[in-house]
């Protein structure tokens, strides 16, 4: 009993290890599967084939972009390779560990088989069995014979099923190792493409360069419009703070007039901005619990080609951007959409673009660069639902600028959505 035990254990363990086996490498494929979406996602995005600044500015963010998609999926890949060495080294040792284990059975078993043959022949069992001096001493002696020859019968079925768990195990080994040439294959190829795309950007930043005076009036002149439209964003964003304190500072009145609150003559308590109510408080808190699961804001296939906060430019010296939120690239027919429910509180125009704001309870999400608007102010909206399409600029590009909020506290967009 004890044996079969044993074996069955033994049985469970390969096959659980098998089955770690077989997550590892599904893990790994599934990672490197996002990856491989996000270059083909870049790979869409068309570069603009005109030869002013502003185009080729735009061509290197795309190109900056794409060269950034590949060199993770190569990071990722490196990092695979070495996961499935140790997998290998450890898959071996188990090989190696099951093979000495068979031998020793087969040696054990060899060694039986002899003893029976010299020691044990028909006619000696009988003669052993029959010459009992009673009753008892022969069934003990039948048991003994008959316990031996299923003795050697678990050694016999122990050495099939460790041949089998070597088989399996083997099997498993070979699994790991295509799964590693496969993706040194797809490294060297990667590696090749990220190089063509490193030799075009480095065409690009030399084109540049060579406009250095074209190129700094050309950032120049994006900055003072981010920093107009930024300071028109935030004055509606306080604008619409001030509205919520006059409208809590209301409700507190009433209530305090009524004999309930503050006591008569001392001042209303103050309230945060937006949370003037139990439903914009659940709203804030959904929102929160959605931090880093939240739709990308724009439909189709996209890319972002500027990230949040103050960063250089890739290539280009002295190219400084302080970007207030993201800019993310779409495809022709590209649309807005909200990133969460809300309320539409505002809807401007600025240099020609349309521009539309969302809140969500003490949050707000900022979605510019629309040709036009598909909402209004007030307006109830869903997450995921379009608030107008994306326009495309001189340049030809489809490019969405989305912030988001706290109140007035600026947020990086990158860590709430699911880019």
């Amino acid at each position: 009993m004890k044996r079969i035990v044993t074996a069955v254990c033994m049985l469970v363990a390969v096959m659980a290890a098998s089955a770690q086996t077989n997550k590892t490498i599904k893990e790994l494929q599934n990672r490197r599967s996002s990856l491989q979406k996000d270059i083909a996602r870049s790979e869409e995005m068309l570069l603009s084939t005109k030869k002013d600044v502003s185009s080729q500015l735009s061509n290197l963010s795309v190109l900056n972009g794409q060269i950034s998609a590949r060199a993770k999926l190569i990071t990722s890949i490196t990092g695979d390779v070495k996961s499935l060495d140790v997998e290998i080294g450890a898959l071996q040792k188990q090989v190696n560990v099951l093979e000495r284990q068979l031998k020793d059975k087969k040696d054990n078993y060899a060694t039986s088989l002899n003893y029976l043959h010299k020691k044990h022949s028909i006619q000696e069992k009988l003669l052993f069995i029959f010459s009992a001096d009673d009753l008892n001493q022969l069934y003990r002696r039948m048991r003994y014979v008959q316990e031996y020859g299923n003795f050697q019968k678990r050694q016999a079925e122990d050495i099939q099923r460790k041949k089998e768990e070597i088989s399996e195990k083997e099997s498993e080994l070979r699994e790991v190792r295509m799964e590693k040439s496969g993706l040194l294959d797809m490294q060297k190829a990667e590696q090749g493409k990220l190089e063509e795309q490193q030799k075009k950007q480095r065409t690009l930043v030399a084109n540049l360069q060579k406009k250095q005076k074209s190129l700094q009036s050309e950032i120049s002149r994006k900055r003072k419009q981010a920093d107009k439209l930024n300071a028109q964003i935030d004055r509606l964003i306080e604008a619409e703070i001030e509205a919520a304190r006059k409208l809590a500072a209301k409700k507190g009145g009433k209530s305090s007039s009524s004999g309930k609150g503050t006591a008569s003559g001392s001042k209303a308590r103050p309230m945060d901005a937006y949370k003037v109510d139990d439903d914009n408080r659940k709203l804030s808190g959904s929102f929160e619990k959605n931090k880093g699961r939240l739709p990308v804001p724009i439909t189709g296939g996209y890319m972002v080609v500027s990230h949040y906060g103050r960063h250089n430019v890739a290539g280009l010296k002295h190219v400084e951007i302080d970007n207030k939120g993201v800019d993310i690239k779409g495809r022709s027919g590209a649309q807005a959409r909200a990133v969460f429910d809300g309320e539409v509180s505002a809807v401007f125009q600025y240099n020609g673009m349309t521009n539309v704001l969302v809140r969500h309870g003490s949050y707000i999400s900022v979605y510019c660069n629309l040709s036009s608007a598909s909402v209004q102010r007030g307006q109830k909206v869903k997450a995921r639902q379009s608030l107008g399409p994306v326009a495309t600029d001189a340049s030809g590009n489809i490019i969405l600028h989305f912030q988001l909020r706290r109140e007035t506290t600026k947020l990086n967009p990158e860590a709430w959505i699911n880019v």
